[in-house]
């Protein structure tokens, strides 16, 4: 068990100098991610939501753990099991670094060096265990020091080295120092830079908190994050560049002085996750400060044909996004720097990320943003296409029920209903609730601050004594109201009524 925990600590070391992707630890979980089949990613999100990542690499920690547990316990007579079970892993790690979808020339260092060093260790304290289980020489002489001492010794040696490298690595390769300092200096210079376009201020009108519904603009804090990233990459602002080629007139490659020198627009905008279940939270509002991206686009001149932007993480993950739906005049879509007053978070893609209102993140919200092609459906897949995901997904109109909680006991009386009712990019027009089956009600709207953000909304009900159960839906500009009829997240987006039980005194 202490070879590999020694292995793990030492290849995450060697990354953390390298190429933090190429963590051993960090490479398998990837792999995890991508080649599980479908409906295991699927339960994933579902049962852990937002810790999914914790829970992957968790797991991860307990197999491995397991698997050295089995190696010192067939290494007790011979140790060459023990160190079969120990290299395995590391070719095992190896493999998942080369089959990345983004491999650095040095990436095989860190597992390689994990594989060296746990079959060392391996072989060290075998030797040392069995020095210590042999019987001691007969004869009279200088006291010896108990071999069992020095084994103990060795392993508590083995396990302080292990934390000490693995504490180090961790730092390294998140790139903490280096990327809030440069996140910083972003922060101030987006706060001196010039904006074309400022978003207006949020009007008191345009929410009910006083009834349980959520801030209308999100903390940074706790916008909700979603993507496949075990390790949030790291680069900084100063380093960064975007190249965007393929079937354009002219390919370009733009750094954040290139960047920043372009106008700047702020934009109130709500995002949705696919992965949202029907009265779920993966819906959030921010300011985002970016560059709109169609006129840029359109400088570069866009093959005709070309019907799919493909955006590219720094990570190597993709999403396709309708070449139309970016072009479409009045849509908006960002290359996004800022986020409520300051530069995008690291967990939400600093230095730059796509934004288009209206589509799901999964075909339009790239983080750490470093490619963009121009290119077709017919010829390029993309990340989660591959898994069977929708190829185009505009955003379905929903709704959200934030008070009462469910299964909260209500004081008699006329009960407030509060929630909170998405359609973007058109708009939300419209929400009733209904109560136990009962007429619906039509309820009152919070001012809306444009079609491309989320819209509050309350209603009164009068119900007697017991339990109820309240349902809403929503209707948007267009006049379409969501369907009650229940759908899965997956592959385009949950549909159905939001629905919740409480009681009345």
């Amino acid at each position: 068990m202490l070879a590999i925990v020694s292995a793990v600590a030492f290849g995450h070391l060697v990354a953390g100098i390298l190429s933090p992707a190429s963590s051993p630890f960090v490479a398998v979980g990837d792999a995890a991610v991508r080649l599980s089949p479908q409906p295991v990613v699927e339960f994933a999100k579902s049962a852990f939501g937002t810790a999914d990542k914790p829970v992957l690499l968790a797991g991860i920690a307990v197999v491995l753990l397991v698997a050295g547990a089995a190696a010192g316990l067939t290494a007790r007579r011979r140790p060459a099991p023990g160190t079969a079970v120990v290299a395995a892993l590391g070719l095992l790690a190896l493999a998942a670094v080369l089959t990345g979808p983004v491999v650095q020339p040095v990436d095989p260092v860190a597992p390689l060096a994990s594989l060296v060093v746990g079959v060392l260790v391996q072989r060290l304290l075998h030797r040392l265990a069995r020095r210590a289980a042999a019987p001691a020489p007969a004869g009279h002489g200088a006291p010896r020091v108990e071999r069992r001492t020095v084994l103990a010794g060795a392993s508590a040696a083995v396990v302080a080295g292990s934390l000490a490298a693995g504490g180090v690595g961790a730092a390294l390769a998140s790139g903490a120092g280096a990327v809030t300092a440069s996140r910083d200096a972003l922060t101030r210079r987006l706060a001196a830079a010039p904006l074309v376009e400022r978003a207006p201020a949020v009007p008191a009108s345009a929410g009910f908190p006083e009834l349980g519904t959520v801030p209308f603009v999100t903390p940074n804090a706790d916008f909700y994050r979603i993507d496949v990233a075990l390790q949030l990459p790291t680069v900084r602002a100063e380093d960064w560049s975007l190249r965007i080629h393929g079937r354009v007139g002219r390919e370009v490659t733009l750094t954040m002085d290139d960047l920043l020198a372009r106008p700047l627009v702020e934009r109130l905008i709500t995002m949705t996750c696919v992965s949202n279940t029907v009265g779920g939270n993966l819906v959030s509002t921010a300011r985002f400060v970016g560059v709109e991206l169609a006129p840029l686009l359109s400088e570069l001149g866009v093959d005709p044909g070309a019907d799919q932007i493909v955006s590219t993480s720094r990570d190597g993950w993709t999403a396709g996004t309708p070449t139309a739906t970016v072009l479409e005049p009045g849509r908006g879509a960002l290359l996004a720097i800022g986020m409520n007053g300051e530069a995008l978070p690291a967990e939400h893609g600093f230095p730059v990320r796509m934004v288009v209102p209206g589509l799901y993140g999964f075909v339009s919200a790239t983080k750490w943003l470093s490619e963009i092609e121009l290119t077709t459906f017919a010829d390029r897949s993309v990340y989660w296409r591959d898994r069977g995901w929708a190829e185009r997904a505009p955003i379905k109109t929903q709704c959200r029920i934030d008070a009462p909680a469910g299964f909260a006991q209500m004081p008699s009386g006329r009960v407030q209903v509060a929630g909170v009712a998405w359609a973007q990019p058109v708009g939300v027009t419209g929400v009733e609730v209904r109560a136990d089956d009962g007429p619906w009600v039509r309820a009152e709207l919070a001012t809306e601050v444009n079609a491309n953000t989320w819209r509050m909304w309350r209603a009164e009900l009068d119900l007697g004594p017991g339990n109820h159960m309240v349902v809403a839906r929503a209707t948007d500009r267009r006049g379409l109201t969501q369907t009650d009829v229940r759908v899965e997240p997956i592959p385009d987006g949950a549909t159905g009524w939001p629905s919740v039980l409480f009681t009345v005194a």
